[in-house]
């Protein structure tokens, strides 16, 4: 089975020191997305040790990429953040709610919460921000929900075909200096499609 390299080393090797801690950061908004990209960092990628920043980058509301619809495909309906974070998700504390999620999931875990203004403008401004500040506090896992575009949204591809695509998760998988991962939850059991510099499409069960 194929395996997305965390930066912990192949599962099941043998170890003789713990591995190093990381700064995990996870990319904060009040959308189903980022709900299920929390819960796979939670799940199957936060290790004892770590610490997690939450980021919050303040778009104004109209801004292309100014952050994931509250009904995107492949929710995650059920789940128990998603049922924490309901009352909360278009609330002014809805980083607070998931700082609780992490703190609740990991207790010994250092959490933060931030939130950022843009450091640009212009299509990229958001995902120019999140990079930026990845590499300033030194991250070394970035995980971002991916949010699904209507077709006729989407730019083209290299291919010259027309395809829905979320161009902040490309561009931060694109050039992260540190492993990225965007994650969306395909249905509440159906499991996460995960993509990666090295891996697309990559099916992992719930």
């Amino acid at each position: 089975m194929a395996f997305i390299d965390l930066g912990r080393g192949s599962p099941g090797g043998s170890t003789s020191a713990p591995a190093k801690p990381r700064l995990v950061m996870i990319i904060a908004d009040p959308g189903r997305e980022s709900t299920a990209a929390m819960e796979w960092a939670l799940s199957h990628a936060i290790a004892e040790g770590d610490g997690i920043l939450l980021l919050h980058v303040n778009m104004p509301p109209n801004a292309a990429g100014a952050g994931p619809s509250r009904t995107g495909s492949g929710g995650s309906a059920g789940s128990p953040l998603t049922a924490l974070l309901g009352a909360a998700a278009g609330d002014a504390d809805f980083m607070e709610t998931m700082s609780a999620a992490c703190r609740a999931r990991h207790p010994p875990t250092r959490v933060r919460a931030v939130r950022v203004e843009p450091a640009t403008e212009g299509r990229e401004a958001k995902a120019q921000t999140i990079l930026a500040e990845s590499q300033r506090r030194g991250v070394e896992l970035l995980v971002i929900g991916h949010r699904r575009v209507s077709s006729f949204l989407g730019l083209k591809s290299a291919s010259g075909s027309s395809r829905g695509h979320d161009s902040t998760a490309e561009f931060l998988i694109e050039h992260s200096k540190c492993v990225c991962v965007s994650v969306q939850k395909k249905g509440q059991n159906a499991g996460y499609l995960l993509n990666t510099k090295t891996h697309k499409n990559f099916w992992l069960l719930a």
